[in-house]
């Protein structure tokens, strides 16, 4: 029997999520649990981790699963990994779905950077104001630049003061629009977008926006993950799970 996970969180989760749904796979959809109000799935869904590369094992073989597909944020690297190494394991069938990243274009002014710490010190000296676009995870990197005014746009209202000294928490979620993020760019004077290349349509328009209004983006690139299958539309990971499950492994 096929059963399958998908490890979600992702636009391109639930697009998949709502595929497999008219199917007759057996599938369990995973949330992190990062967000408080997920969006709802049309799958039997678990929230939360799985306790590392031991964990996810344990529950692979528990749950009779055959099949992982990794439709994680294209930052959760140490989910993927832990993918990689716990299906090697256990010798079940991975695929990722991910979505390509962005990239420069005409009009665009960016600086790619390796990660947080990196486009931190890209900053200038000089004060500025700074939309931080990397969601909640690792903002603190940023206390160390008080001299900056920063905006951040999240999904869930902070249980805890942000730990920058000057910042503005916008509560908001996507997809979002050119002509909302003009205005949000515009309302708080913003200089410098910092984003991760996440990739997909639900974000881009930020840097529309910042094409249109000439602001600097510094891009931190997308981090290493192992080698391991990866599809970009749900056809090709469609097409690659009837192929698999009908040949029995």
């Amino acid at each position: 029997m096929t059963r399958i996970l998908l490890l979600g969180g992702t636009t391109e989760a639930t697009r998949l999520a709502h595929h497999l749904a008219n199917t007759d796979y057996d599938v369990l959809f995973s949330y992190a649990g990062r967000t408080a109000n997920p969006v709802a799935q049309p799958l039997p869904t678990r929230v939360g981790g799985f306790g590392g590369v031991d964990g996810l094992s344990d529950f692979l073989r528990t749950e009779n699963i055959t099949h992982v597909i990794d439709a994680t944020h294209p930052f959760a690297a140490q989910m993927s990994t832990n993918a990689v190494s716990a299906c090697a394991t256990t010798q079940v069938n991975l695929a990722g779905f991910e979505r390509a990243p962005w990239q420069a274009g005409a009009g665009d002014n960016w600086q790619s950077v390796a990660d947080i710490q990196a486009a931190c010190d890209a900053l200038p000296s000089d004060p500025t104001q700074v939309f931080l676009a990397i969601g909640k995870q690792h903002i603190d990197v940023f206390a160390t630049r008080p001299e900056h005014r920063y905006l951040l746009r999240l999904v869930d209202k902070p249980t805890h003061p942000l730990p920058m000294l000057n910042a503005h928490a916008v509560i908001a979620r996507g997809p979002f629009d050119l002509a909302g993020d003009l205005t949000l760019l515009k309302d708080h004077d913003i200089k410098i977008i910092i984003s991760k290349n996440a990739g997909g349509i639900g974000a881009q328009a930020k840097l529309e926006a910042a094409r249109t209004l000439g602001l600097k983006v510094i891009m931190i690139d997308r981090p290493f993950i192992p080698a391991r299958q990866v599809f970009s539309n749900v056809d090709d990971v469609m097409t690659w799970l009837d192929h698999s499950a009908n040949r029995g492994v």
